[in-house]
């Protein structure tokens, strides 16, 4: 599938990297079709690129990168929408935002795909463990040196 995107053109994506939403991502219900684009093989953030809104992207993570004690606990009713048969079958991202001079992980929304059958959804967790700007990354502006990022796990 070709995607638009306004960050890297016009790309080439296999149809395994599309991901459907059904209920779209919160405060973006319209949108349902993302492309899960890696830049490369050892590559920790992902863009969720909509196959329908050029401008419209995310950067996503693994959580269990950041944060090992991180569990999003998915309850039966989500886990039928998604058609789960278990734990295994799922994978769970995060959306990664600047804030001030920090990258931060959405630990509170996190979305969970169904890697059979690529379908997500963005959960809510009522875990007030995890917040909405987890700080994952703090970004350094040296002299010598263009924006580095240095994680603090």
């Amino acid at each position: 599938m070709r995607v638009q995107t306004t960050r890297f053109g016009t790309v080439e994506v296999s149809d395994d990297r599309i991901l459907n939403f059904p209920a779209g991502l919160l405060g973006f219900s319209s949108f349902t079709s993302f492309a899960l684009l890696q830049p490369d093989q050892d590559a920790v953030f992902y863009w969720l690129q909509s196959t329908d809104s050029p401008e419209l992207a995310f950067v996503v993570t693994d959580p269990a990168l950041w944060c090992e004690e991180y569990e999003a606990t998915v309850r039966q009713d989500h886990m039928d929408i998604l058609d789960l048969n278990g734990v295994n079958d799922a994978r769970v991202f995060v959306i990664v935002n600047k804030y001030d001079d920090s990258l931060t992980a959405n630990l509170q929304g996190p979305l969970v795909v169904n890697l059979r059958n690529r379908r997500g959804m963005q959960i809510v967790l009522a875990d007030q463990r995890w917040t909405t700007r987890k700080e994952i990354a703090k970004l350094q502006q040296s002299e010598s040196t263009p924006r580095a990022v240095r994680a603090t796990a």
